[in-house]
């Protein structure tokens, strides 16, 4: 039997111990056997899990998430309590033979949904389920001070195993673990988007969002009667309560008292300001909120602080604007860790404005109310899930700059300029400093040991610090913050300009007469337009945008090394159509040529295939064409764009991300390990592109094919460049995957005149106003190899280049960091 909509509470034997295992606060005790009054509060934690999306599973079977949730650092403690389920849609599979409804697991309070089976990638299983966490907190201990770990596991089963079985091993053997940290400075109040991957050997997307609240529970009277006190709520429970602390003779207000009124008011108003956030951002009117205040709420503010009564509730009915949550969080945190910040203290640390009866009773209607909002929001949630959802993802989608900037340095690209030095060739703009008066460099000022020691410097202050963020942390990307990559960012853009005389020039594909002030350019083909034949192809219905990404492995590579990339573009623009190349599979020691020829074919017979398939159901009205490229799969791609077979796509293309490349060749190689490879290898194996890449294959540096394909026109037809190297891969020269001088081509005068002349003529494309502005873009990744060991690929720099293609988390900060590059 599947239940719509499930609400119970866990309950738990008053006898025992509290569900903190902390030790009684010191205050007086009540009749020598208990303690005195303290106040508690609990966090209620809401887990939306809405879809599971097999972005790249290899295995099928049964597959179920398990949730569960605990302090930070802490085993002693007990963890997070499930208080809710809501299935709030049915599901649209069931498993064979069983009951397929999510459970409660009490041994360790955890949470399971149903049973689902992958049998197919791209395939999406809707699980549309709510579950809460409460987790019971004192104000004396952990209160705002310690994070929590949402842990999330991916339990597998494989498809022939029996019922019993399957259910066994979902129940016993995770295939992958995944911790998510709520910060302390987002347990007040946190609405988030919070997509789920797990690792690159089980990459899914389940998309979930994440609310967090604080509550106020029941006031104890006893550690050992915590939790049943947490689960007292009723009004004639508070009376007797309250009637204890009289008969006690405690009537005046102590600070923790006031601490938690502070931080309950700050968490309702945080909820309500997320509320009102959310119901402008989806233009749905929220009408079941009571904006009266309580008259007890009311004498609390009035004699804590009587200018701030109106902050504390609603104003005509709306709620009144307050500082930023991580500002009031400050606050809170502050007051509660440093006691002498407690406001509100006379003699003996209390208040003798307020009375104890009288703050008791402004928190429970404060909690109550709390309460009622929390309840509001979440049925709120469910019923607008789907515009709630995309408005969450797309605020996460704009955060990832700034959550993730601490490992991305940011500037501007140094572009040589014009100048009248009667030293320097000038064409197009481009200044090159003859190579006889360039004077030379110390060893230091190299490039690639000069952009590792500046990542070196910037990753020993990231492990100095102590990051507290609202953000909702990622333990793959937080758990050891030393160990991510560094990624030096260099961004410019080629402004469109217009031009003054021209009457045909195919580089930038349009015709038109000698143009005047106010004359615009007519195109030839308008870029991302459909060449003329493909056009036709449609059956005239509304048209629909084809975005293909082509993915080039590198030398004896595997049409699979790309996919962690793919996998981060189709988070970015799930739409994509993605071509792992397999035509040079097997084949890459080929001629460049050949190797171009055949990609050229691939993507052609792809492209002809998509348009024939989609004018079924509606017309392509444009499409974008995107090569990303590992190694030399860049010169392959620059060699197929020059191919016939890919003349009527040029204009189509967007971007270019190339991982890396060896753009100029390996001429000025300064690993001498790595060049006796070489060299060996094309004398046993005659290798053709070996020879291409080292400019052997011509006498004449100037005939050499990698000369000549710098001739052709291939990156000025990209809307966007991504040049990606790293100053640790030796395999290939720092700067021939970034394109920029060498030290070495100034100092050589027999081919270095050459090297420049080529150099020059692949930055006069890139730098080449276009119809658009065109993105150009160089991105250093620092990898971490202090846990490495001193093995033979990290003696011939071979480690850093195979790590472009075993980690997700370089291309995951450039692509999320300008993913309109990428849609």
């Amino acid at each position: 039997m599947m239940l719509r909509r499930l609400k119970f509470l866990i309950g738990a034997d008053p006898k025992a111990s509290s569900p903190l295992a902390l030790p009684a606060p010191e205050s007086k005790c009540l009749d020598g056997d208990s303690s005195s009054l303290v106040p508690e509060a609990l966090h209620e934690i809401a887990v939306y899990i809405h879809r599971f999306h097999n972005l790249d599973l290899f295995q099928q079977g049964w597959y179920q998430l398990k949730v569960s949730m605990r302090w930070e650092g802490s085993d002693e403690v007990a963890p997070g309590f499930p208080a809710r389920v809501v299935q709030y849609e049915a599901p649209d599979s069931v498993l064979e033979d069983t009951a397929a409804v999510w459970k409660i697991n009490d041994a360790d309070h955890s949470f399971c949904t149903r049973p689902f089976r992958i049998k197919y990638a791209r395939q999406d299983v809707l699980l549309s389920v709510m579950v809460s966490f409460n987790l019971s907190v004192r104000m004396t201990e952990r209160f705002l001070t310690s994070p929590v770990l949402l842990k999330f596991e991916l339990l597998y089963a494989p498809t022939h195993s029996d019922m019993n079985e399957v259910q066994y091993n979902l129940d016993n053997f995770p295939a992958s673990v995944h911790e998510i940290r709520v910060p302390p400075k987002a347990l007040l109040g946190l609405h988030s988007y919070c997509p789920l991957h797990f690792d690159t050997l089980h990459m899914v997307l389940v998309d979930m969002s994440v609310h967090v609240v604080l509550l106020k529970a029941a006031s104890s009277v006893s550690s050992q009667n915590f939790l049943s006190e947490c689960q007292a709520n009723s009004y004639s429970e508070f009376q007797s309560v309250t009637a204890q602390a009289i008969r006690n003779g405690e009537s005046g207000v102590d600070s923790m008292d006031i601490a938690l009124w502070k931080t309950l008011c700050a968490s309702r108003d945080t909820l309500l300001n997320e509320l009102h956030s959310l119901s402008r951002a989806i233009d749905k009117k929220i009408d079941e909120l009571d904006d009266t205040e309580d008259t007890s709420i009311q004498l609390v503010a009035k004699k804590l602080d009587g200018k701030k009564t109106e902050a504390w509730g609603f104003k005509n009915g709306m709620i009144m604007e307050m500082k930023s949550r991580l500002e009031e969080s400050a606050i809170v945190l502050r007051t509660v860790s440093e006691p002498e910040n407690w406001p509100y203290k006379t003699k003996g640390g209390q208040s003798s404005e307020l009375s104890r009866i009288e703050m008791l009773e402004g928190l429970q209607s404060l909690g109550s109310q709390l309460s009622s909002i929390w309840n509001a929001f979440l049925r709120f949630h469910r019923k607008y899930r789907i515009p709630i959802m995309e408005y969450l993802h797309k605020v996460w989608a704009e955060d990832r700059n700034m959550e993730w900037s601490l490992w991305l340095v940011h500037s501007e690209m140094d572009i040589p300029q014009h100048n009248s030095n009667n030293e320097v060739v000038e064409e197009n703009g481009w200044a090159i400093q003859a190579a006889r008066k360039t004077p030379m460099r110390k060893s230091h000022e190299d490039p690639a040991v000069a952009a590792a020691s500046r990542a070196d410097l910037h990753r020993k202050g990231i492990e100095q610090m102590k990051i507290n963020s609202t953000y909702l942390q990622d333990l793959q990307i937080y758990g050891k913050i030393a160990l991510v990559p560094i990624i030096s960012v260099e961004h410019h853009t080629v402004q469109c300009q217009k031009l003054s005389k021209v009457k045909e020039d195919t580089r930038f594909g349009f015709t038109g007469s000698l143009e005047q002030e106010g004359v615009s350019i007519t195109p030839m083909t308008s870029r991302g337009k459909l060449p003329p034949k493909l056009a036709d192809q449609g059956t005239g219905r509304s048209g629909r945008v084809l975005k293909v990404v082509v993915f080039v492995h590198g030398f004896q590579g595997h049409h699979l090394d790309l996919r962690l990339v793919r996998n981060q573009w189709l988070l970015i623009d799930p739409g994509a159509q993605c071509l792992m190349s397999e035509a040079n599979e097997d084949r890459t020691t080929c001629d460049f040529r050949e190797l171009g020829q055949r990609l050229a074919e691939e993507v052609a017979t792809f492209l002809k295939n998509k348009f024939i398939s989609g004018s079924r159901s509606a017309t392509y009205e444009s499409f974008k064409l995107s090569f990303v490229g590992h190694s030399i799969g860049n010169i392959i791609i620059r060699s197929a764009l020059t191919d016939a077979a890919m003349k009527p796509y040029l204009n189509n293309l967007y971007t270019f991300l190339s991982i890396s490349g060896p753009h100029l060749g390996y001429l000025y190689s300064t690993n001498t390990l790595f060049n006796s490879g070489l060299w060996l290898f094309k004398k046993l194996k005659g290798s053709p592109c070996m020879h291409q890449l080292t400019f052997t294959d011509e006498a004449e540096l100037q005939n050499s094919f990698l000369f000549k394909l710098s001739e052709e026109k291939t990156f000025e037809h990209f809307q966007n460049l991504i040049l990606v190297s790293s100053p640790q891969d030796r395999y290939v020269p720092y700067h021939s995957a970034r394109i920029e001088r060498c030290q070495a081509a100034t100092r050589d005068l027999k081919k270095g005149p050459a090297y420049t002349t080529m150099l020059k003529k692949c930055l006069d494309q890139i730098l080449l106003p276009d119809t658009n502005d065109r993105t150009f873009i160089r991105c250093d990744v620092n990898f971490d190899t202090s846990s490495q060991a001193r093995t033979l690929n990290n003696l011939i720099g071979r480690a850093a280049h195979i790590e472009f293609l075993e980690t997700d988390i370089f291309a995951r900060f450039i692509m999320w960091s300008f993913a309109q590059l990428f849609i």
